[in-house]
């Protein structure tokens, strides 16, 4: 089962099985964006080991953001010109926002691309952080920095979703509440992703 995972067996899972597309009906919302305008970011899902098992590292953004404030994220943000590709933009923004040096970060793989409405192309990394880490948020950016084991975050049965309607489309929303935690929108999106690439 995916709960009993540990750092090895998650990493030989995700290399050696093909990465799998967003869910359909949770893509419908972006359609119309033309691919070539979308700006580009990445966002850096950080496993980590703990004797209980692995944990996944989520941030509360700040209430004042332009996007998406006081929502649960993975640390991340926009491709600038000085970054050398999208894993460094995920690791200098996850130290840029909680503190998390690169000498503490070992990546492992990446997802697709994800549309967002916010106008972003969004690539997902994913690594192991060292359990030795120690968070330092800037808190202009994110209010609170917290773990989730994976246990949790990669069971189906703690991932829900609703239909709505937007512009005679229904589109799906996904989410997943753990202790007062509320995880939607595009972090559950991937983590649909995942847990359907890792199944």
């Amino acid at each position: 089962m995916l709960w009993k995972l540990d750092k090895n067996k998650l990493i030989q899972n995700f290399q050696m099985r093909q990465t799998v597309d967003y869910h359909r009906d949770a893509l419908k919302r972006v359609d119309h964006l033309p691919a070539d305008r979308l700006r580009k970011a990445s966002v850096l899902v950080g496993f980590v080991e703990r004797e209980e098992g692995l944990h996944i590292i989520f941030t509360k953004r700040a209430a004042h953001l332009k996007h998406h404030p006081g929502q649960v994220s993975f640390p991340g943000g926009k491709f600038e010109p000085l970054d050398s590709d999208l894993i460094h933009t995920a690791l200098r923004e996850t130290e840029e926002e909680i503190g998390i040096s690169h000498n503490h970060v070992k990546v492992f793989g990446q997802m697709p691309e994800l549309p967002t409405i916010s106008r972003f192309s969004v690539t997902p990394i994913l690594a192991m952080i060292s359990p030795e880490y120690s968070p330092n948020i800037d808190k202009n950016e994110v209010e609170q920095v917290f773990e989730v084991p994976a246990r949790v975050v990669l069971d189906p049965n703690q991932l829900h979703s609703a239909t709505f309607s937007v512009n005679s489309n229904r589109h799906r929303v996904f989410a997943v509440n753990y202790q007062g935690h509320f995880i939607w929108g595009m972090t559950a999106q991937i983590i649909q992703a995942m847990q359907r690439h890792l199944r």
